[in-house]
């Protein structure tokens, strides 16, 4: 090279020219990140139905989260060969420490397994009334989780994450479609009547999407406070219009705030709601067979507290509301008493606990179907994770397995009866067609009408998703 030409390349300077390098690839990606899809808000009308990415099966969905990990070989799982080797050790696994320590013997179920319905699918004498149910349901059997931590585990069922902060699945939900009913909320959380689940509010937050698209709170046993309008109807309403006119002017004259059109939108859906809440939770109009059918009128009043608010999610959905989550567990209680958190004395925390659950979940899934909103509804039965085949040393309950579960779901666009996935012999782990939380939220995205890889909200340079980078579409399971 001449003395003329560039100098001749040093170690120091490709470094240099490499870490530029990246630094730009690194700022074209977040260009490229900032322009990505997003849904169109309007801050004025926050709850307005937006349409889905394509044609979909489903229009609404309706939860079931069995808050403590409810055991999937004691209910829907049926393991001939775990009744087989009960008080053996685990294959492979002698000596093996989980969550809470040193696991025992494989232990078989205490409730027996039989075939029901006209597919003849097995399952527990724990919940015979969703047992009942077979031939329209499709079960899970494969679901896995990343954690053994109830709540990590709870918000990772809940919002694709196990870390807090994060939408739930129906905030995603609300934001990209809005609601069909603009005097209810798009999403309603409906807690056990005996408190919040352990992650309680995370599970039904907004993350960093706009405040509007929070779960909202409400139960047959705590409606919202101050639904009573302080003034007769008529004067209500002509104040109210009275204040839509100031705050238009006010718009004309100073420009268009969109954080303001936000607030006022919140205010006047909570106006319409002095309305129409207590319509929708107006239980005591159900009639004597609807009331017999979900056990709403049960002495327990813990039974009839979640029968009321299965009752009340279906009320619910009748009238447009896009996702109801309604949860089955508490955690105010301690481990295992109001939960299926069934670590020392499961047989008998899941006696209390299968009949609150059993009867009215199974209620609220035949009401949907005679109704004929099963056709567009989609129906879940989730847990965190599942629970060992084993019991744990010294004890007599199962410890913490994410390694395999059981999820189940029925209605619009899935196959049943059907079983999708299996675990191995003993239910220890998924060895056919695993399925992660990403893969299910990709399913039931897809449902809806909407792509998975399309919902995405910009935030801290990311561009976010309810399946993160991950999350193949389930079409094994879709009809």
């Amino acid at each position: 090279m001449s003395s003329s030409s560039s100098p001749e390349p040093t170690r120091r300077g490709l470094l240099r020219g490499a870490v530029g390098s990246l630094a730009q690839v690194a700022l074209a990606d977040l260009a490229l990140g900032a322009s990505g899809e997003e849904v169109l808000v309007r801050p004025e009308a926050p709850f307005a139905a937006r349409p889905p990415h394509f044609a979909p099966r489903a229009r609404r969905v309706v939860q079931i989260f069995c808050s403590g990990a409810l055991s999937h070989l004691d209910t829907f799982d049926h393991k001939p060969e775990l009744e087989r080797r009960s008080g053996e050790p685990l294959p492979g696994a002698e000596g093996l420490v989980t969550f809470q320590g040193e696991n025992g013997a494989l232990t078989r179920s205490p409730w027996r397994f039989r075939p029901r319905g006209e597919c003849g699918k097995w399952t527990s004498d724990l919940l015979p009334h969703l047992g009942a149910q077979v031939d329209d349901l499709c079960f899970i059997h494969s679901m896995t989780s990343r954690t053994s931590t109830h709540g990590p585990g709870e918000n990772f069922m809940s919002t694709g994450f196990t870390l807090e902060g994060f939408p739930g699945a129906g905030s995603w939900v609300s934001y990209a479609l809005g609601t069909e009913n603009q005097d209810l909320p798009a999403f309603v959380a409906i807690p056990d009547p005996r408190g919040v689940p352990q992650s309680s509010a995370n599970n039904w937050g907004p993350g960093f999407l706009p405040a509007a698209f929070q779960g909202v709170p409400l139960s047959a046993q705590r409606p919202p406070r101050h639904l009573a309008a302080p003034v007769e109807a008529g004067r209500d309403r002509r104040t109210r219009e009275f204040l839509a006119g100031l705050n238009d002017r006010h718009m004309r004259e100073r420009g268009e705030d969109p954080g303001l059109r936000a607030r006022i939108a919140s205010y006047e859906l909570a106006a319409r709601m002095q309305l129409s809440v207590p319509e929708a939770m107006a239980l005591d109009g159900e009639s004597a067979a609807v009331r017999r059918l979900y056990g709403a009128d049960d002495p327990d009043p813990v039974r009839a507290g979640f029968a009321r608010n299965c009752m009340l999610a279906r009320r619910l959905v009748e009238r447009g509301v896009r996702f109801v989550q309604l949860f089955n567990g508490a955690y105010a209680m301690g481990e295992g008493v109001g939960n299926w958190d069934g670590h020392k004395h499961l047989e008998q925390q899941y006696a209390t606990h299968g009949p609150i659950l059993d009867r009215p979940a199974a209620a609220l899934l035949h009401e949907l179907k005679a109704l004929g909103l099963l056709e567009d509804t989609l129906f879940m039965l989730v847990t965190e994770f599942g629970r060992m085949p084993t019991f744990q040393k010294g004890a007599s309950g199962r410890d913490h397995n994410p390694r395999g579960f059981t999820v189940a779901l029925a209605g619009a666009g899935v196959k049943a009866p059907f079983s999708y996935g299996a675990t191995d012999a003993f239910g220890y782990q998924a060895i056919d067609r695993p399925a992660t939380v990403h893969d299910l939220y990709a399913t039931v995205l897809h449902l809806l009408g909407l792509d998975h890889e399309r919902l995405t909200r910009y935030h801290n340079g990311i561009e976010r998703r309810l399946t993160d980078v991950e999350g193949s579409l389930m079409r094994g399971l879709l009809s």
